[in-house]
């Protein structure tokens, strides 16, 4: 007597990278109601491709109004498909402002959150009387006069491990404020700024509140060693302003070499 068989299908993970422009989004992550998110729109266009609903784990959600040019996330499917299938099938059931740039077929440990070691953003931001309405949504802006040497100065300050309550929202839900600072940079001109972080994690927030804190000084507003100051004290009442989210930019995920997973290069016009 034959018997059906029992074996479950095979399920693949696969790694996507994405870029987006989150102005066009209430953020990444799924909202009530019918507000178009990233992780909504995505995973609609997936689950068409793919016949079966499809849930994606994302490296780090962003706000509204932040943009991504390597977001990574994964998910899992039993079905077969090529590689072009997740790229340009996909892409064909996406709405204008998100893509995916890559897709890999992966280890299936692999976890685009908890493998990933460091993550890095860059803030673009304008200082000038009148703010442009060409480049609105894509950089921030200051009617300010700033001082770039300064603010890298302050910048600098950031580097290396330290507790980022200073920084950090109030509905903040990390377990500690304490994060490592690879790098912090300030560069470009004093009418266009832009400002590279490079860490193992951020807390909600961090990076547009840094980049307020930053303009405070490279305005005169807050000087280096209140800069300083403000860190030790590890406290958000005493901090400058969130600044707008118009000018962020996630640019890159950083994973261990056994995963082989793609990082583009940064776009050469960021």
């Amino acid at each position: 007597m034959m018997f059906p068989s029992s074996k479950q299908p095979a399920v693949c993970r696969w790694a996507l990278i994405l870029s987006y422009d989150g102005s066009r989004f209430y953020g990444w992550q799924k909202q009530a109601g019918d507000l178009p998110t990233v992780q909504t729109t995505l995973e609609y266009a997936l689950s068409q491709i793919a016949s079966e609903n499809i849930r994606t784990i994302v490296a780090g959600r962003t706000d509204t109004g932040v943009h991504a040019t390597a977001q990574v996330v994964h998910f899992d499917t039993t079905v077969v498909r090529p590689e072009q299938a997740w790229v340009r099938g996909v892409n064909a059931h996406l709405p204008e402002g998100v893509a995916v740039l890559f897709a890999q077929q992966v280890a299936s440990h692999f976890n685009a959150r908890f493998d990933a070691y460091g993550r890095r953003y860059r803030y673009l931001l304008e200082s000038s009387p009148v703010r442009s309405p060409i480049l609105q949504g894509r950089v921030g802006w200051t009617h300010l006069k700033l001082d770039p040497d300064k603010m890298q100065q302050a910048a600098l300050l950031l580097e290396g491990e330290h507790d980022f309550s200073s920084f950090r929202a109030a509905g903040c839900q990390a377990k500690s404020p304490i994060k490592t600072l690879y790098s912090a940079k300030i560069s470009g001109t004093p009418q266009f700024l832009k400002l590279d972080l490079h860490g193992n994690a951020f807390l909600h927030h961090m990076v547009r509140n840094i980049m307020g804190a930053l303009v405070y000084v490279g305005s005169g507003r807050l000087s280096v060693s209140g800069f300083q100051t403000l860190i030790g004290e590890r406290s958000r009442l005493k901090a400058p302003p969130t600044f707008m989210p118009d000018g962020l930019y996630l640019t890159g995920v950083d994973y261990p070499p056994e995963f082989g997973i793609i990082r583009p290069e940064m776009p050469e016009w960021l």
